[in-house]
């Protein structure tokens, strides 16, 4: 059991990592850092700055800091327009109101 639990907690430590350092700054970027530079670098279709972004740590890491920005984002909204999160959400979505 406590193998399993290991190893998994390997693979999630692993996918957490950041990559080696890329870029003129000379360090390496945590996985948030790479989420908001990946999230508005689509927004502002930004080729360019999305495929450096997504270098910048494993896909793994990127989809959980993707992930996790979209749940502030939309909770902040939520208390910004005084909403349910899953109102705001399907409203950004544009879905109707459930």
């Amino acid at each position: 059991m406590w193998d399993r639990f290991r190893r998994s907690s390997s693979r999630v430590v692993d996918a957490l990592r950041t990559e080696t350092p890329v870029g003129r700054e000379g360090r390496a970027h945590n996985l948030f850092e790479a989420a908001a530079a990946y999230v508005s670098a689509c927004a502002e279709d930004d080729q360019d700055r999305i495929d450096e972004a997504s270098g910048w740590v494993s896909p793994e890491a990127l989809s959980f800091g993707v992930n996790e920005l979209a749940c502030r984002a939309v909770i902040a909204l939520a208390r910004e327009r005084d909403e349910s999160p899953r109102t705001v959400a399907r409203a950004l979505l544009g879905l109707p109101a459930a």
